[in-house]
């Protein structure tokens, strides 16, 4: 795995990246980003209930083990998906996302430790009070704030919240792979973590493919600027722009594997 830590990644899509536009072609055809925040809801329930029956079979010792995140214990993985629930319902109620920062970590390192019955109802109700505010009565155009400053459509909030449940059901190590993912889920994830990189100036022009679409990130181009293209599995694709592999199961065209900062 690159460099990186766990706030690093827990905080990849619950805090940065504005992706108000972005494209994606699709065997030479352009396609824009098409939300349907009541489809994303579902398959962010169904992502829930994965990973809740999945994490039912450990027990107290095995949910303080690491996780696949450095420093992190499953019991970190499972406190920090409660918690993201609930600071996803503070956007959607139009409340700062987290009280501060520090307040933040805090919560994680409190809850971390609980036992696993403690773990899996907090992960449960937290999530049924996203279920529950996100089924009010809205405007699913306006925009909304996450952390830093950073602002987003409302409508896309679901779409992050599945990549949280998802990405870290990964993370707690117990069976559930890049390779096990939705489809549709890993497509749009890669069109989410390309557009966060696009026009980043420390990483080359890239073209990537999984052989059947194509993204494109990183710089413009110059004249002089050659184009990395950059090819394997879907998975294997998505891995590697998460910061979840390093990248070595992909083939660099064009120079070397372009070298990605952290999220």
């Amino acid at each position: 795995m690159p460099d990186a830590t766990p706030d690093h990644i827990a905080r990849t899509f619950d805090l940065r990246g504005d992706l108000d536009s972005f494209t994606r072609t699709c065997d030479a055809a352009i396609v824009g980003p098409m939300i349907d925040h009541v489809r994303d809801l579902a398959s962010v329930r169904d992502a829930t209930e994965r990973l809740l029956s999945a994490a039912a079979k450990l027990n107290n010792d095995s949910t303080a083990e690491p996780s696949r995140l450095p420093g992190w214990t499953r019991g970190h993985v499972l406190a920090h998906l409660a918690r993201n629930a609930d600071a996803l319902v503070n956007v959607l109620a139009g409340r700062p996302m987290y009280a501060s920062a520090e307040a933040r970590d805090a919560d994680i390192e409190r809850d971390a430790p609980r036992p696993l019955t403690e773990q899996l109802a907090d992960v449960a109700e937290s999530a049924a009070r996203f279920r529950d505010e996100a089924a009010k009565p809205a405007d699913w155009s306006r925009t909304v704030e996450l952390r830093n400053g950073v602002t987003d459509s409302a409508s896309r909030v679901p779409f992050r919240r599945w990549v949280e449940v998802e990405l870290h059901h990964v993370d707690l190590g117990i069976g559930y792979e890049l390779e096990d993912l939705p489809e549709e889920f890993v497509q749009r994830e890669i069109s989410f973590l390309t557009a966060r990189f696009s026009g980043n100036a420390g990483v080359p022009p890239t073209l990537i493919t999984d052989g059947t679409h194509a993204w494109r990130t990183g710089r413009e181009g110059a004249p002089d600027d050659a184009t990395v293209k950059v090819s394997g599995p879907a998975p294997e694709v998505v891995g590697w722009l998460s910061g979840r592999r390093d990248g070595s199961a992909l083939t660099a065209e064009g120079g070397l594997l372009p070298a990605l900062p952290p999220l």
